[in-house]
């Protein structure tokens, strides 16, 4: 694996709370790249998008929901403002059904991180909601018609 000690669009992984996956990753002048299998192309590895792409990863291997169906930094108006979610999945009707936020692993999973992702909800409306910066993971479901929430212990795999 590759290893620098210094970030700045350098390679220095965190061994994050997820399994590991076999990612295509590139140095170009002084900077790395990971390649989006979503998107498909190389992307600047920062911290958070190490986290995006394992999180990626996860949802699909694991968590069985079809790649086809996943869409990354997606864009937004919140208010006035123009904004991007990280992750949103949808199912076979096209209907968002899970959102996800991620942070980069030295950022805290704090109830500010909470109030971003449930701002952006208020706009998407999705019933279940991921939050974590590779580390931690935090996975809610949402009641719009009884108007209340629950945590989860685990995130729940794919339901066409």
């Amino acid at each position: 694996m590759l290893r620098n000690p210094d970030f700045r669009g350098m390679f220095n992984p965190v061994q994050l709370n997820l399994p590991a996956y076999p990612f295509k990753i590139r140095k170009d002048d002084s900077c790395h790249y990971i390649f989006d299998e979503i998107r498909k192309k190389y992307l600047v590895l920062t911290p958070e998008e190490w986290v995006r792409q394992h999180f990626v990863q996860f949802i699909i291997a694991e968590k069985k929901y079809p790649k086809t169906l996943v869409r990354l930094e997606g864009g937004m108006k919140l208010n006035t403002l123009s904004k991007r979610t990280d992750i949103i999945a949808y199912n076979s009707l096209g209907e968002k059904v899970l959102l996800i936020e991620c942070k980069a692993p030295s950022v805290k999973i704090t109830q500010k991180v909470f109030d971003q992702i449930a701002r952006y909800n208020i706009v998407h409306r999705i019933p279940l909601l991921a939050v974590t910066n590779g580390l931690e993971h935090y996975f809610c479901r949402i009641d719009f018609a009884a108007g209340s929430y629950s945590f989860l212990q685990d995130l729940p795999l794919y339901e066409p």
